[in-house]
């Protein structure tokens, strides 16, 4: 690569590494999955940055990237364990901050026990705001596998949901 596109791959970088980060933090549940996850993307990124002509196709690479690294990680036999870290409690007499803060770690917990192809049509629909097209386009699937994907995804959130608040 010459000066000229390490350069625009450092501005881009730089551009868009908390974002990728935070979608991967979504698709995995834990911060140094997610790490080694954007780190995957945009490693494979560099790797192509040369032969992408269309830079305005640059995101939707790196988010196929992504989502493709984080399901082929899930699949990988010492990945199956589930996880087991508790979610510290609410302080008590909370304002209401403190309570979207909970219920944003209830999500995050619940999303960890989706499947991870549902998972990722849930992050990519309702998080990264990519319609069904736009979804089915970076897992490279049929529309109608996006929308029982992610049928299938809402009622196991749900579920995870209902346990956590019954048990919780």
């Amino acid at each position: 690569m010459d000066q000229r596109d390490e350069q625009e791959f450092a501005e881009y970088f730089a551009a868009r590494r908390d974002s990728v980060r935070r979608t991967a933090y979504m698709l995995c549940g834990d911060w140094d999955k997610a790490d080694d996850l954007a780190q995957t993307a945009f490693v494979a990124l560099h790797r192509r940055w040369r032969k992408i002509r269309d830079r305005a196709a640059t995101d939707a690479y790196l988010r196929k990237t992504l989502v493709r690294a984080s399901i082929d990680e899930s699949r990988r036999p010492w990945r199956r364990e589930r996880q087991t870290e508790e979610l510290p409690e609410p302080a008590p007499g909370g304002d209401r901050l403190d309570e979207l803060v909970a219920t944003r770690q209830d999500l995050l917990a619940a999303l960890r026990r989706v499947p991870p192809r549902q998972r990722a049509v849930l992050v990519l629909r309702y998080f990264e705001g990519l319609d069904v097209s736009g979804v089915a386009s970076v897992l490279g699937c049929s529309e109608g596998n996006v929308k029982s994907q992610t049928a299938r995804g809402l009622a196991n959130l749900r579920g995870v949901l209902e346990e956590v608040d019954t048990h919780g």
